[in-house]
Parts: structure tokens; sequence; C-alpha cells
């Protein structure tokens, strides 16, 4: 039986990987629910706690993951959410609804190299280059980290499974290069899900944005929900009415004239939640073509500088965002630990000609 809880969209509070998966994830303001998994209980069934009773109904299912899955609302009874203490009763019509539909999909062990700066019995930590999905999902059915991970843990029971997340308790987009972190075992997993849920997970990213910020530090508060505009993208929701409650934190490291290099930290993890937020405040990622970032939004008319760009975009085909930090308590040691990854190639070239345009500039400027 596949796994009706594979979805959980509790242990996963990042960003979709990709366009085409995007599309698949309906759901982040309420909109159709889809139907995993259903029965009917026996007439004869004594009254049982329906987390127990689905924890041995399913395969491959923990108790934990009906529990979050009922907290989550995704658990029905008669067409009515419960919660996981709800004792099921004689001729019970149980389902398990989730924001998109089920996924047949199989998982092919793939050898792909990955960077991996960190490894032990409990965890893995990869360094996740831009172009690479996270999971399979709608036009991305090889190729992933998924596959990648299910070939170089392929002796854990946790990946053996052929669930389409195993281990995987947070994402970042297709295009944004950095650090993950990933369960090597369902005690872990559980463990690491929850500080997510919990927010106590430190995250920083740097990213490449345009435009001169007014002050050196800043919060950016507004929910983030689907765009009624445009269904591929998020919206910012200020007044509150729609869309989940996001929070992100942002200071200037460097100021690059027509643009600025920043680090952002994430408070929560909503779906595009960095890139969404800096296009609302008038910043949006440097050649972000999802935020309106892939044209000169700052600078001069003149055909030197508008070369230069395109040059910039030419050497970053992609949004300048880089998960460059990532720090949690260890699910097994309790041990506090921090990681850090080097900014990509791409990004650094790309600073240091921002570096190199904006000396010279000033140069002619102290010349003139």
């Amino acid at each position: 039986m596949k796994d009706p809880l594979l979805d959980d969209e509790r242990y996963l509070p990042e960003e979709p990987e990709s366009v085409d998966d995007f599309t698949e994830e309906e759901g982040e303001s309420g909109e159709e629910m889809y139907e995993h998994f259903s029965l009917t209980v026996d007439k004869g069934q004594s009254p049982l706690r329906i987390d127990k009773f689905l924890t041995n109904r399913l395969e491959n299912v923990s108790r934990h993951r009906i529990q979050t899955a009922a907290d989550a609302g995704s658990i029905l009874v008669g067409g009515q959410p419960v919660k996981s203490s709800y004792k099921v009763k004689p001729l019970d019509q149980i389902s398990i609804v989730m924001p998109y539909p089920v996924r047949e999909v199989e998982i092919v062990p793939e050898n792909i190299p990955l960077n991996i700066p960190y490894e032990d019995d409990d965890l893995i930590l990869v360094d996740k280059p831009a172009g690479m999905v996270v999971h399979p999902g709608h036009g991305n059915y090889s190729g992933t980290l998924v596959n990648a991970l299910t070939y170089h843990l392929k002796d854990l029971p946790l990946f053996q499974q052929g669930d389409l997340r195993a281990g995987l308790v947070h994402r970042i987009d297709k295009n944004t290069s950095g650090l993950l972190v990933i369960a090597k075992t369902e005690r872990a997993h559980a463990r690491l899900a929850k500080q997510f849920f919990d927010h106590t997970i430190q995250r920083k990213y740097c990213a490449l944005v345009w435009g001169n910020l007014p002050e050196d530090e800043g919060t950016i508060v507004g929910n983030i929900g689907r765009s009624v505009r445009d269904r591929l993208k998020m919206a910012v929701y200020p007044e509150g009415d729609q869309g989940k409650h996001a929070v992100t934190h942002y200071r200037v490291l460097e100021r690059l004239g027509y643009v600025n290099l920043i680090e952002c930290r994430l408070e929560t993890g909503r779906t595009h939640q960095i890139r969404v937020h800096m296009e609302y405040i008038g910043h949006p990622l440097f050649n972000d073509e999802r935020y309106g970032g892939d044209r000169i939004l700052k600078g001069t008319t003149f055909s030197k500088y508008k070369q230069f760009v395109e040059n910039c975009f030419r050497l970053l085909p992609r949004q300048a965002l880089h998960a460059q930090s990532l720090g949690f308590v260890h699910p097994t040691t309790g041990e506090s630990i921090y990681f850090e990854s080097p900014l990509p190639e791409d990004m650094r070239e790309v600073i240091e000609r921002w570096r190199n345009y904006t000396a010279h500039r000033r140069l002619d400027e102290d010349e003139a």
C-alpha cells in the first residue's frame, strides 16, 4: 500500500523546488482536497483511538505521522476533521485527505554525485547545487536529490520503501543552491521535523537583490499565499486575510550601487518566502524570472551598462539565492550544531563583477 501520508506538508515547511512541482501543490489557500485513503470501520469494532486504529491498518506509517496529519485536519470521520484522540466507532467512514492529488511516482535509485559536508548515523547534510530538484514530481521524475539519496542510502530501511520524500524535513527551490538536512531514521525525522515546525531551526540565506535598501537591517511581515492573478506565483497579503503568516529578517552585507548583497534569516518557511517578500518591498532577487528580477530594474540607460547586466544574467542564469547556513539541535545527542556553505561560483563571480563595476563607477565620478 502506498503511504497516504506521503505528502504531509507539516514535514515540508520549505518552498516547492520547481514550477512543475509547484503547480501540483494546491491547497495553500484552502483549495480542493484530494482523498488519499478511505475505509469503513467494521461493525464489530470496539472503541479505539483513531491514531492507534490507523497505525494498525496502514503499512509503513508511524503513529507520529498519523497524529501530525490529524493535527493538520487531514483525517476525517464522516467528512469532518477529528483529533488523534478520537475513538472510532462501528461503521465510521474514515478518510485521509491532502491538498494535492495522489502521486504515482516510482523512486528509481540513481548514482548521482552529492556534495555531503557532514553525515552520521542519524542525518546527512547535502549542499545542493542550483538546478537540482529536491524530489520527483510532474515533469521531474529523475535526476532529483531523492533519487540520489535513495541510491546513496539504499541500505537504510527508511530509503527502501519507495517513499517519495523519505527523510526530507524541508526543501529549497530547484534554482536555489545550498544546505539541506535529511534524516536517516524515523526517529531523527520526527525530531528534526518538530524543530522546523516550531521554527527553532537557524537558517540564513545570502541573496543579491535589485536596488539600494533604505536601511541596513529590516523585517518583512506579510502573509504569503498563492497569487490570484498568476497561479504559478505566490503573493503577499499584508492584511492577513489570506495566506500563511510569514516573517523574513534581512541585513545588508554590501552595497554595490544598483544592487545589494543581503543576508536573510527566516522566522517561518513559506513557499518562495524570500523571493516574494523581497519583491513585495520593491527589491526582487537578481535574475529571479518568476518575480520580476530578470530585467534591468535599476541603473542607467547606457548600452554598456545594459550589456554588463546581460552578461551577469548569463553567468548566473537563476535567482541569486543561496541557503548559506543551517543550525539545529542534533536529534540524538541534543547538541546544537551549525553548518555553513560557501557561495557557489556563479554567485561569487557576479558579485565580484558588481564590485568592479561599482568601483570603476565611483572612480569615474571622482574624476569628473
